[in-house]
């Protein structure tokens, strides 16, 4: 009988994570797969159990069950926190003693993000550079301090060290209501963050808005082409792995087009004016004390005044192909969230702003670090 590829997955109540479970879990080839998943809750993990996937209880910082997990599995998808150190490390120590015990190359995809190549604008202008995950001295030119960039270093260092193939997803400003069984069975979020974020401020002031002119450009792709990308890559790897680029040629940058802040506050005024919300449709500038009250710290608030610009070559010659590939469709994509927030505000009394302050904090102790 031939043995199951033992698959461990971190973040799986997170939108990317739970949408590639669901992907995972409805992939031709499941019935070989073993899937361990990490959770915090003992709720969440029976419900997992459920779909027929192990889990664990374990958090970020149980860095000895981290270890242990990771030492024992053949392929492992981290879409978790792109900035948790002692968490990656925790990691590919298990990694490390994994291809010690075994004598294999366990394969690695880990989450990053476009923040990775952000810069700062305050919404002014849009960035010249675009990056491609082809070029890898460009890739190398990238300063340690960068959003992101301590974790991938490490990622790409076990690469070098020989225990592990490693992957890096790039993905930009992810859009679009996940959906799937994880999602419907309570387990994961459905929504990403930035677009939430604007969404929840514009309903909280009645009005769109955005950082200072909203000039600022990202790159920026739908949840399903996200998740396709992550299992064209998943497929390649398993069909043959010395086909894959992986280490500083394992890069993959996620985007389907570029659209800039005030493009996506249109979208959201419209949506707005549409459901009776708001009078005009064009967005105005965020105030200092608006960032604060909707982020919890000012610097982090202005996060989305950054701008990046990319190109998903690597992935587009490996043959993806996203669905949404114009920025008009994926700005349709816009209106459903901004009803599932106005209906969740509904429900909750107002817009809750509480782990969107969290976030800020430990966005704004990211920020400050680097």
């Amino acid at each position: 009988m031939t043995s199951k590829t033992e698959i461990l997955l971190f973040g799986a109540t997170g939108y990317i994570g739970g949408s590639v479970l669901n992907r995972l879990l409805s992939h031709p080839k499941a019935d070989t797969f073993s899937i361990t998943a990490t959770v915090r809750s003992p709720e969440k993990a029976k419900l997992l159990e459920k779909l027929g996937v192990k889990a664990e209880i374990a958090s970020l910082s149980d860095f000895d069950k981290i270890e242990e997990l990771a030492s024992r599995a053949h392929v492992i998808f981290n879409v978790a926190n792109s900035d948790d150190l002692p968490a990656i490390n925790a990691l590919l120590k298990g990694v490390r003693k994994a291809h010690e015990t075994t004598g294999e190359l366990p394969i690695l995809i880990h989450t990053s993000g476009t923040g990775e190549i952000a810069e700062a604008a305050n919404g002014e202008y849009a960035a010249e550079t675009v990056y491609s995950d082809l070029n890898v001295e460009q890739l190398k030119a990238i300063p340690e301090t960068a959003f992101h960039r301590k974790v991938s270093l490490a990622v790409i260092g076990a690469d070098e060290q020989g225990y592990t193939r490693s992957y890096i997803m790039i993905p930009g400003m992810i859009d679009g209501l996940a959906s799937g069984p994880v999602f419907e069975a309570g387990i994961a979020n459905p929504l990403s963050i930035q677009i939430p974020a604007l969404i929840k401020q514009a309903l909280d002031r009645n009005r769109a808005g955005m950082i200072g002119p909203g000039k600022a450009v990202w790159s920026i792709i739908n949840i399903e082409d996200t998740v396709d990308m992550y299992i064209a890559l998943f497929d390649a790897i398993s069909a043959d792995p010395q086909s894959v680029g992986h280490g500083w040629e394992g890069y993959y940058f996620g985007v389907s087009d570029h659209v800039s802040f005030y493009e996506i506050g249109q979208a959201i005024g419209q949506a707005l004016v549409d459901l009776g919300l708001a009078k005009d449709a064009e967005p105005t500038t965020f105030t200092d004390e608006e960032l604060l009250k909707h982020w919890g710290s000012v610097l982090a608030g202005k996060y989305g005044g950054t701008t990046c610009r990319c190109r998903a070559d690597r992935a587009l010659a490996m043959g993806w192909k996203p669905k949404y590939a114009t920025k008009d469709l994926l700005l349709a994509g816009i209106k459903p969230e901004v009803e599932y927030e106005f209906k969740r505000a509904q429900e909750n009394g107002g817009v809750d702003f509480t782990k969107q302050r969290r976030h800020g904090l430990l966005l704004k102790s990211v920020l400050e670090s680097n």
